[in-house]
């Protein structure tokens, strides 16, 4: 990635982190500079120069920037070690705010909306991923996880498996025997096996077509499957619960298709 490109992306970032723009360009104008003044930091960053004292002044109350009183003055970042670490308290501090605001907001409960049955949609791996793990957190008495793709069995999500208490029965399904093993191996308490939907993977199928990601049953009343976008890498997915007994004992049923191996 060239120079400008970096530039580029770390003012976007530092933006996203809660700094203004010319705050977050004279940062990283300091950064690639052992000590700048407002001058050679103007010309460096298109800030126009009165501006550039502003934002020094904000970057040094939040920790960023030191300052020496000298004619001209003279700025200089602090360490990017301690930088990431001050910019990930702020982070932390803002999201811990943020959830106790929402905590104690007082709930509208409109029933006339309510559903016995509800199925939300949700897109990227990351949020996803979030909601499985919340799920797996929330089970009692049994999971059931059928891996479709290979790339979403990740170390993370393995770990997090593994974790599971041993009150809850948890049931594997891989696409492959070589998958399956491995899950084994690394998941000796789970039971594996391998799925029988041949729909899970399109071997010498169209390469276009959208493949099954992971598909997730907790305690046979709550439901998650997702779908990955070859082109692109996208996963989505679709959550429910509430379901009556005879939608979860179908699901559970085809994602159980296979023989089965005790750990």
């Amino acid at each position: 990635m060239a120079t400008s490109d970096n530039v580029t992306e770390a003012v976007d970032v530092l933006q996203q982190l809660g700094l203004k723009e010319y705050e977050a360009r004279c940062f990283v104008g300091l950064s690639r500079l052992s000590t700048g003044t407002a001058k050679r930091l103007s010309e460096m960053t298109d800030v126009p120069r009165t501006r550039v004292y502003d934002a020094v002044r904000i970057l040094e109350a939040q920790g960023l920037v030191e300052i020496q009183h000298s004619s001209p003055q003279r700025f200089r970042a602090v360490s990017l070690s301690e930088a990431t670490d001050t910019l990930r308290d702020q982070y932390d501090t803002r999201v811990d705010r943020l959830r106790n605001a929402l905590d104690d907001m007082e709930t509208v409960d409109d029933r006339e909306e309510s559903s016995i049955q509800q199925v939300w949609a949700m897109t990227g791996s990351t949020a996803i991923e979030s909601r499985t793990n919340e799920l797996l957190d929330k089970a009692e008495s049994e999971v059931v996880f059928v891996v479709g793709d290979e790339s979403l069995l990740t170390d993370r999500l393995i770990d997090k498996l593994t974790g599971m208490t041993r009150s809850v029965d948890l049931l594997i399904g891989a696409p492959t025997e070589a998958i399956r093993t491995a899950i084994q191996e690394a998941i000796p308490e789970a039971t594996t096996f391998v799925s029988g939907l041949g729909w899970l993977r399109d071997e010498g199928g169209d390469d276009e077509e959208t493949a099954i990601g992971r598909l997730v049953l907790i305690d046979r009343s709550k439901i998650l499957v997702s779908t990955i976008v070859p082109s692109t890498n996208e996963e989505h997915a679709i959550y429910g619960e509430g379901f009556g007994n005879g939608l979860v004992v179908i699901a559970r049923r085809l994602m159980s298709q296979g023989e089965f191996t005790d750990g």
